[in-house]
């Protein structure tokens, strides 16, 4: 869980993120855990507008004699777009100067790891 290093206690560390009772240190930033206020997971949606109108097309390509080949290379890629198009979840922070999305990853337990280290330092911080 926490270890204590230089007066510092550390909640989570890993090559990308370090989260103490006074720091949360990302790879582009630092910032100071008196001003982070809450944290949150927020989970970044996708559009599959593209994919599904390329899947249309397609299907509709298809028909037509001297386009298909073309309308098969067109749904496939639809279809691959629409399946490797995964959500993302990011860990929201508030701080004085607004929202803030630090971390962003497709992995939900890696960011739920990052935001429960993170609320046990505000809860450590008091």
């Amino acid at each position: 869980m926490a270890t204590q290093l230089q007066n510092e206690i550390t909640f989570y560390q890993d090559v990308n993120v370090t989260v103490t009772q006074s720091r949360y240190v990302t790879n582009s930033k630092t910032y100071a855990m008196r001003n982070i206020s809450s944290v949150h997971i927020f989970e970044i949606v996708k559009s599959k507008t593209a994919p599904v109108l390329m899947i249309i097309m397609g299907v509709l390509m298809l028909f037509a004699n001297d386009i298909r080949i073309l309308g098969l290379i067109v749904l496939v890629v639809g279809i691959l777009i629409l399946a490797l198009n995964k959500n993302e979840f990011t860990v929201r922070i508030s701080t004085n100067a607004g929202e803030v999305n630090s971390i962003v990853s497709k992995d939900r337990l890696y960011v739920q790891n990052i935001v429960s280290a993170l609320n046990d330092a505000i809860v450590f911080r008091g």
